[in-house]
């Protein structure tokens, strides 16, 4: 079987609409899986609040307020995103605020 040139650049088209559609569609929060390296900032099977930080994203950096209490980049294989439904999601956001 030859594949054609034209079915090689639809694929790369579709994997290109794909990534894309994947990086707006961020996750508002993070579960930390993994504090290798960063035992003392983060808490493995904690949800921590993403920040905004379009810049860092292209490098799959993400920016969250850990256990210091200030905001630093990681890199985003020490978290799997997650969303929750509105009431939960409120409740987080309170949580967190009061922390």
């Amino acid at each position: 079987m030859v594949r054609g040139a034209r079915n090689w650049q639809a694929r790369l088209r579709i994997k290109r609409y794909l990534d894309e559609e994947c990086k707006t569609r961020t996750k508002p929060f993070a579960l930390c899986v993994d504090n290798t390296d960063y035992r003392a900032s983060l808490i493995p099977g904690k949800v921590y609040r993403i920040l905004a930080d379009p810049r860092a994203e292209r490098d799959d950096l993400v920016r969250i307020v850990d256990e210091s209490g200030e905001d630093y980049l990681y890199h985003k294989s020490h978290f799997a995103f997650v969303d929750f439904p509105p009431s939960v999601r409120k409740k987080i956001l309170a949580l967190q605020d009061a922390a």
